[in-house]
């Protein structure tokens, strides 16, 4: 009985062993899990080791000081720390690390590496949101756990990769109240808060080394913190790392390093930008290297690592002294070609017409459908039914072909849009009230006074029968069409359209600019933002902003026929017609070689 008893009793501790495992096993699961929610709902984004060495060696390129104390206030795992501490230790600098971020996970892993080469006395790590805690009133950051820190003007070095993630998605709350307190406008990235709060955590003179998306290189939402860092940084370097993918996020990351200084910046600095190069002309050229190696060296040219090619540029950024926000980041070659475009320009987009948005419903899945007269879905009246060009639709030239089709539950009256009286379309009635739940939950429709059923930006319905050209939102090329057919335009895309004779002609010499190989290579420099694969954004404010030629009368009419022949050919292969528009253009402008 006895041995009976013990050997059920190491039964059951083996069995609560088991159940210890799988409690800690489970605990760190969990704790993977919140990490990566963390990860998505914070934007956090860890540094690779090659690139956190990459960058503390830039930083420490511009530290004339022997002793140093290094912030990173969103530290994360310590990468970043790590690497400069190495670095430091290497040029045999006195130094202090301090690493403060808001995940109690990722800074028990940044204190356990940090001890392990440095010891307790060099480094030191907090709890704390460095962007509520920092005061502008005192010398005070905050006391958490017991441990006090003086943040303002504490810093000779701070080195960083701050979250990229709207403010607005963090909650309401807390996105007014960052937005107050660092008086920011509009959607912004958390990184533009973080560059603030970290100038004022730098001593005068301190050196910023920071890694952010870079999207605020060229902007309109990074005017502000173009011109706040012109306004507090001597700009020593930019280095824009493109498409390479050195984050595991969906994020093109630009590397800012500045001397804080009370200056205005006017004086140039360098830039180094690298991207995939998918020019079929010059692709397949350079040598082999790595990412690192072509940056730590300064390349510039082409070449291949793995299966990708990519092109350096390097020059020095030009700050335009009329506007601190403006950067131009673009070496001789292709200043050279800016300048000619420049010099050509006799008007602009924006002078002939106003760029718009597609349509955007916020309940696509209701008023979107390829499958309009199932035998489940309940078709409304044939007079709220368009035809409805999307991005995936669209072509260079001629009206695209669609599958889909909208329900539009606006009618112009008097050049004012209005919406529908759902009594007088009864099967219309049916169907949205078949959809009332989804449509009624968009709080933000009814706060503004609209009706439940309507859609949230509709447009003028008076402009939609007007010849117009369309072109998506992101596309690797060019893809401008034109639409007489009265199609609607979707929310991926943007249009613009002629009310007369006059402004057709101008339209389709517009389109024909856009579509040409100049217009492409002036939009690749002039507003580089780019997503992967090539893929460029054709937002309203680039558009508008097109430099046009005069448009004396034997070009202008010459291109505008070739457009219209163009959009009105059913052959396959177009490259003839575009060959002699692309040299009329290049005409218009007064280019006489090629420059793309």
């Amino acid at each position: 009985m006895v041995e009976d008893n013990k050997n059920h009793l190491n039964e059951f501790s083996q069995m609560m062993g088991r159940v210890e495992c799988n409690l800690i096993t489970l605990s760190i699961f969990m704790n993977t899990i919140k990490d990566n929610l963390n990860i998505k709902k914070n934007g956090a984004t860890f540094t690779p080791v090659l690139l956190a060495d990459f960058l503390a060696e830039k930083i420490l390129k511009y530290n004339t000081k022997d002793s140093v104390r290094v912030l990173d206030p969103s530290c994360g795992d310590g990468a970043l720390l790590l690497s400069i501490g190495k670095e430091l230790v290497s040029k045999k600098i006195t130094f202090e690390l301090r690493g403060v971020d808001i995940n109690y996970n990722y800074l028990r892993k940044a204190e356990t590496r940090l001890e392990s080469h440095f010891g307790e006395s060099r480094y030191l790590v907090q709890y704390a949101d460095f962007l509520e805690s920092i005061s502008f009133d005192d010398t005070r950051f905050g006391t958490s756990n017991g441990i006090s820190m003086d943040m303002n003007q504490c810093a000779d070095i701070i080195i960083a990769n701050p979250p990229y993630v709207r403010t607005q998605l963090l909650g309401a709350a807390y996105a007014q109240r960052i937005s107050k307190k660092y008086g920011l406008k509009g959607k912004v990235d958390l990184y533009f808060p973080f560059v603030k709060a970290m100038t004022f955590a730098l001593k005068e003179g301190g050196i910023l080394g920071v890694i952010t998306s870079n999207k605020y290189l060229n902007t309109k939402s990074g005017e502000s913190i173009r011109e706040f860092l012109r306004e507090n940084y001597e700009i020593l370097e930019i280095i824009d790392l493109g498409d390479t993918k050195l984050f595991d996020a969906a994020v093109l990351p630009a590397i800012f390093i500045g001397r804080k200084t009370r200056t205005d910046s006017t004086e140039s600095c360098q830039f180094f930008k690298i991207y995939q190069d998918f020019n079929k002309k010059t692709r397949l050229e350079g040598k082999k290297m790595s990412i690192y190696e072509a940056l730590k060296n300064n390349y510039v040219g082409n070449f291949k690592h793995n299966e990708n090619s990519y092109v350096c540029t390097s020059g020095a950024v030009k700050f335009d002294s009329s506007n601190k926000s403006n950067w131009i980041l673009l070496d001789l070659r292709e200043e050279e070609f800016v300048r000619k475009i420049e010099a050509a320009c006799f008007s602009r987009v924006r002078d002939h017409f106003k760029v718009k948005i597609g349509v955007k419903t916020t309940a696509d899945k209701v008023f979107i459908r390829k499958d309009w007269g199932a035998y489940d879905i309940i078709e409304p009246e044939a007079e709220l039914m368009y035809d409805l060009i999307s991005q995936e639709n669209i072509k260079a030239w001629g009206t695209p072909e669609t599958d889909l089709r909208i329900l539009y539950p606006h009618f112009d009256n008097k050049g004012k849009c209005n919406r529908i009286n759902l009594e007088d379309y009864p099967r219309t009635k049916e169907y949205l009230l078949s959809n009332f739940e989804v449509l009624n939950n968009r709080h933000y429709v009814l706060k503004s006074g609209r009706g439940w059923y309507e859609i949230w930006v509709p447009q003028n319905p008076a402009l939609w029968k007007l010849p117009k050209v369309v072109f998506p939102d992101i596309s690797i090329e060019p893809r401008f069409c034109f639409d007489s057919s009265g199609k609607l335009v979707n929310g991926n895309c943007y249009w613009m359209a002629a009310t007369n004779e006059k402004d057709l002609d101008i339209l389709l010499f517009i389109q024909g600019v856009c579509n040409s190989r100049l217009m492409n290579y002036y939009h690749s420099l002039m507003y580089n933002n780019k997503l992967y694969a090539g893929r460029k954004r054709y937002f309203s404010q680039y558009i508008e902003n097109y430099p046009l030629p005069r448009f004396s009368s034997a070009n202008f009419q010459a291109v505008v026929a070739l457009v219209k022949q163009l959009n009105n050919t059913e052959t396959l292969d177009k490259s003839d017609l575009e060959n002699k528009l692309n040299k009329l253009i290049n005409e218009a402008y007064g280019l006489c070689r090629d420059f793309f």
